[in-house]
């Protein structure tokens, strides 16, 4: 048990305790507070004190009174301060910055190819990042943590790369540290399906505890939400399934080293290399789905199947985690129905009916600012969590 005979009213661990509350967004007078956490209310009103200097929470409408003068009602500040989201796809760059609900506030993306390095993406970061911190009339010294999702296992714990295989120099570099020498505030890395698994429950899917996000685009993966959390394995890469070997493969190979890998097979770019063999012209998935979309025979037929390989291998993670949920996202999950279809099809007939009798299998309702809303969620996490806003109220108290 912690000693906090020596903790003043304006004790840190006190504020955080109250802050978690208010996180909820609904207002409260100073005597419900005081009611719920069982303290005086001049000792709430100290710790009220302390979150409004640090501008997180804030006076709203009276409550509707009784008689008498009416009771103010105090509230989180969602707009008082900013968190930035960034997602790093294998082609793709995108910024936004969002308020402390998760509400995107102003966005960015560009075509960039995670293959220039880590310098070069993450300078365009700092760019773009700034742009639209000005753009919302925002500084630095509004900003309270930035997250990222990079395409490949991260080492959560430093949040660097751990050997990407479709990022070459990126392995374990410092890309935290790069980013706090700009923004300087705490920067959270993880896996960028992690993120939108985190961004698409947020958004869409706040009350299921158990629920799976599919991304499929030029890689494969998913990230796992089981009993509210998200799980990332003892390395970092739980959810890789993108590295399961199809049954029935022909010894296609993968970048990984392996043959007959989900990826190579059911990925954007994997299709986009059947079709050409057919005489299509289609270098990646936004061929892939243009093609879909116009009506092309071959093109829908090639996806039908890719979308049966990946239910293929979510037959097997059904049995393993039970989800109630598995949400499609990335590039190929704009190709519509016939994606879906073909992993419906292949997970209802080889999968026991007690484990799919409640599952829903879905398009993402985040399309493809899935990944930043995710990362704007782990960065709002870690900035409103209790042990940050201990922090921020120690440092007041030392100014």
């Amino acid at each position: 048990m912690s000693d906090i005979s020596n903790v003043s009213g304006l004790a840190s661990s006190g504020a955080s305790e109250l802050f978690q509350i208010l996180r909820d967004g609904k207002p409260r007078t100073r005597s419900e507070l005081a009611e719920q956490m069982g303290l005086a209310r001049s000792t709430v009103t100290l710790r009220i004190e302390a979150l409004m200097d640090l501008g997180l929470v804030g006076f709203v409408q009276d409550a509707v009174s009784t008689g008498g003068r009416p009771s103010s009602r105090i509230a989180l500040k969602a707009g008082s301060r900013v968190v930035m989201g960034v997602d790093i796809g294998a082609s793709h760059l995108q910024v936004a910055v969002t308020d402390l609900t998760g509400h995107l506030l102003s966005q960015s993306a560009r075509t960039m190819e995670i293959t220039l390095g880590p310098e070069t993406v993450l300078e365009a970061v700092v760019e773009i990042g700034s742009e639209l911190l000005a753009a919302t009339g925002r500084s630095t010294e509004d900003l309270l943590a930035v997250g990222i999702g990079l395409p490949g296992p991260v080492e959560h714990s430093t949040g660097r790369p751990i050997n990407p295989p479709i990022m070459p120099g990126w392995n374990a570099y410092n890309v935290p540290g790069f980013l706090q020498s700009r923004f300087h505030v705490p920067v959270l890395v993880d896996n960028d399906v992690n993120i939108m698994a985190l961004g698409e429950r947020n958004m869409a899917w706040p009350e299921v505890d158990d629920l799976l996000f599919v991304k499929v685009a030029t890689g494969i993966g998913s990230g796992i939400v089981s009993s509210g959390m998200l799980q990332r394995g003892a390395d970092g890469v739980a959810g890789d399934i993108g590295h399961i070997r199809v049954h029935g493969g022909t010894g296609v190979p993968c970048h990984c080293g392996n043959t007959d890998c989900l990826e190579a097979i059911a990925s954007g770019p994997a299709i986009a290399a059947k079709l050409r063999q057919r005489g299509l012209e289609a270098s990646g998935s936004e061929d892939v789905v243009a093609l879909v979309r116009a009506g092309n025979t071959e093109a829908i037929h090639a996806v039908r199947q890719a979308g049966r390989d990946v239910g293929d291998v979510l037959s097997a993670c059904i049995s393993l985690v039970n989800p109630s949920v598995i949400v499609i996202g990335g590039s190929m999950a704009l190709a519509g129905e016939h994606f879906i279809a073909g992993i419906r099809e292949t997970v209802y007939s080889r999968t026991i009916p007690l484990a799919t009798q409640h599952l829903q299998i879905v398009h993402s309702s985040s399309g493809l600012d899935a990944g930043v809303l995710g990362a704007s969620m782990l960065a709002i996490h870690h900035a409103m969590s209790p042990q940050r806003i201990d922090a921020m109220v120690s440092g007041l108290s030392n100014a």
